[in-house]
C-alpha cells in the first residue's frame, strides 16, 4: 500500500508487510548465526542519488541523504576517513578551501564525552560527525562542480580504483542496510552471537525518521535495479559479515529465488526483473530471469 506524499515527492510503501527471513550458521565461525531479511536483500533497490532522489530535507533534493553529515561509528572509522581525506585533491573536493582545516565537528545535541577526562575513546569518536557547510556535509560536492556532484570521498575512491567503502564513513557505505549484533543465550545455556541484516527504513533513524522529507528504501522510485541487492551490495555485505558468510548468504538467496520462496518487497514492482546466476547441485549453473 502506497502512502500519500507531498506533491512532487515519490510515494513510499507502508513499512509493515510480510518479510522472508533466513537464518544460518556462519561457516567461518561456529559461535555466530547470521539472520538476514531476504525480502530486503533480494529487492530491486538501488541508490538513485541525482536521478530521482527527493532528499531527506525538503527543498534540498541535491543533498540526497547528506544533509545531516555523517557520525562516526568508532575510532577506527574516524582514523580511516582521516587517511582518505589526506588523499583528496581540489579536483575531488569542491569545499576543500574551507574544509581542509576543519572537516569534523562535535554534535551539540548532547554533552560529548571528554577523552581528556578519561571517557571512552569509542564514545568520543561517536560524538563526532562530518562538518556541515551551508546545510549539508562538507564532503558533498554541489551541482555545477566541474568534478561532478556527490561525495568527494566517493569520487576519490573511484579515481584511485578503490571501493568507496574504504574511504567513506561507515554509516555512508552501510546504508541502507542495518546490521545489529546481539549475544543470545540459548535454552541449553550456551551463547551465540546473532548478526542481523535488515532494511534501514525510516524507523531505523529513531523518532526523527518519521520527519524525513523522503526516504528511499520504501519507495518504488528507488527499486529500479535489474539485479538484487545481494549482488549489487556484495562488497558491503562481505564487509559486514565476512566472506564465508556472504558466500553462504548469496548461495541460499539464489536457491530460494530459484524456488520462488521469497516474499517480495512491495516497493519492487513486478515489471522489474531480478537476475541471478542459479546454481544447482551437480550442474554448472544457468542464468534465469524472474519478474518480481
Amino acid at each position: 500500500m502506497l502512502h500519500e506524499s507531498p506533491a512532487g515527492v515519490p510515494p513510499e510503501v507502508d513499512p509493515d508487510f510480510a518479510r522472508e527471513w533466513l537464518e544460518f550458521p556462519d561457516p567461518a565461525d561456529p559461535g555466530r548465526v547470521v539472520r538476514a531479511d531476504l525480502t530486503w536483500l533480494t529487492s530491486a533497490w538501488t541508490c538513485v542519488f541525482g536521478r530521482g532522489c527527493a532528499g531527506v530535507v525538503e527543498g534540498r533534493a541535491d543533498d540526497g541523504c547528506c544533509s545531516h553529515g555523517a557520525f562516526f561509528s568508532e575510532a577506527d572509522d574516524l582514523l580511516r576517513v582521516t587517511a582518505a581525506v589526506a588523499e583528496l585533491t581540489d579536483e575531488d573536493w569542491q569545499l576543500a578551501p574551507v574544509g581542509r582545516g576543519a572537516w569534523t565537528e562535535v554534535d551539540t545535541a548532547d554533552d560529548p564525552p571528554d577523552p581528556d577526562a578519561g571517557a571512552d575513546t569509542e564514545d568520543a569518536a561517536r560524538s563526532v560527525r562530518t562538518r556541515l557547510v551551508d546545510g549539508a556535509c562538507v564532503f558533498l560536492n554541489r551541482p555545477g562542480f566541474p568534478g561532478g556532484a556527490g561525495c568527494a570521498l566517493h569520487r576519490m575512491a573511484l579515481r584511485e580504483d578503490l571501493h568507496p567503502l574504504t574511504t567513506k564513513p561507515d554509516v555512508c557505505w552501510q546504508l541502507p542496510v542495518r546490521r545489529e549484533q546481539e549475544s543470545v543465550e540459548r535454552p541449553d545455556g550456551s551463547r551465540v552471537l546473532v548478526t542481523t541484516l535488515g532494511e534501514f527504513d525510516r524507523r531505523g533513524w529513531g523518532p526523527g525518521g518519521a520527519d524525513l522529507h523522503w526516504w528511499c528504501t520504501g519507495s518504488p522510485a528507488a527499486h529500479v535495479s535489474r539485479e538484487p541487492m545481494v549482488l549489487t551490495y556484495a562488497a558491503e555485505l562481505t564487509a559486514l559479515i565476512g566472506a564465508a558468510a556472504y558466500a553462504e548468504l548469496r548461495r541460499l538467496a539464489e536457491v530460494r529465488l530459484d524456488l520462488g520462496m521469497v516474499a517480495p518487497h512491495p516497493a519492487s514492482p513486478a515489471p522489474v526483473p531480478v537476475v541471478l546466476q542459479v546454481r544447482r547441485p551437480g550442474g554448472t549453473g544457468t542464468s534465469e530471469v524472474r519478474d518480481r
